[in-house]
């Protein structure tokens, strides 16, 4: 997935000073959306960037409800770790069905149970480290 260029189209000192100048200066209008119509031509930004800007760091601040950026760099981290636990979990689920013994062909135990016997450790390392699996998923 590539990013989208316009997402780091200003820097963060040009956000920072763009959410200070709105803060600082709101006092001057009537209301915060005209202070930020005013100073978003004086950035270079458009005004609904500014106010999202504004917006995350009032929640940032506590002054306003909502996720944090801590918090949402911390659930996106979280969400990302899943994914992979999920990915690793289901190719042991592929594993452990390719090295588990057919029901079919399984030799029936003393109590009429399969017996559940898997193939030994040497063969399951040449399998995992087979040069045509490892080539395979690179």
């Amino acid at each position: 997935m590539e990013k989208d260029n316009r997402a780091n189209r200003y820097s963060p000192e040009t956000r920072a000073r763009a959410e200070r100048m709105v803060l600082d200066n709101q006092g001057n209008y009537a209301r915060q959306s005209a202070a930020i119509k005013a100073i978003a031509p004086k950035i270079g930004c458009g005004r609904d960037t500014l106010r999202r800007w504004v917006q995350q760091e009032e929640t940032d601040a506590g002054c306003r409800d909502g996720v944090t950026s801590e918090e949402r760099a911390r659930i996106k981290n979280l969400e990302r770790e899943v994914r992979e636990l999920r990915q690793a979990n289901a190719i042991l689920k592929k594993a452990s069905a390719y090295f588990a013994p057919s029901r079919d062909l399984a030799p029936q135990g003393p109590s009429g149970q399969r017996d559940g016997a898997r193939p030994p450790t040497e063969t399951m390392i040449a399998f995992i480290h087979c040069p045509a699996v490892d080539t395979q998923y690179r």
